[in-house]
């Protein structure tokens, strides 16, 4: 109990605050929903400062969109096989490699992420949670810190 407590609180103390960000390319970077890697840095380092940003893609990937990712300051991670798996193990051992990171951005639509997401916020981290539209993840939405849907996010911005 002490140490959920501890944990709770340590979120609240003075200090850096470091962010990383976990793109979940083939359920996010697609056409229709022109999601801008830069809406979500913006809005991700709000939380605080960008250390490690990455987006998962599969080996199907197209060299304009890697080359595309990689000029938005993203690490490509490309999977052979389940994305899925790729990113939620990378976030768990993100979590317990840099111990400095104090906030979790999940950018996809996919309640796959709900254990990883689970691991993070019992380990005190903050975990925040971009969707796409107010239908996605109902799991997520409902356990992560932080959601913030990036349709009504930039219908904000316009006005």
């Amino acid at each position: 109990m002490f140490r959920e407590f501890f944990r709770f609180f340590s979120r609240m103390l003075p200090g850096p605050k470091y962010t990383a960000i976990f793109v979940d390319g083939p359920n996010m970077l697609r056409k229709e929903f022109k999601l801008n890697l830069k809406e979500v840095n913006k809005i991700a380092s709000e939380f605080g400062e960008i250390k490690i940003a990455r987006v998962f893609l599969n080996q199907y990937a197209s060299s304009k969109l890697l080359e595309a990712v990689a000029n938005q300051g993203y690490e490509n991670i490309i999977c052979v096989g389940d994305v899925d798996v790729m990113m939620a193990s990378d976030i768990v051992e993100t979590l317990y490699r840099n111990k400095n990171i104090n906030t979790f951005v999940f950018v996809t639509r996919d309640s796959d992420f709900l254990p990883a997401l689970l691991r993070v916020k019992k380990e005190g981290k903050n975990t925040v949670v971009l969707l796409f539209d107010e239908e996605a993840a109902a799991t997520l939405k409902n356990t992560a810190d932080k959601v913030i849907v990036l349709k009504k996010h930039a219908a904000r911005r316009k006005a």
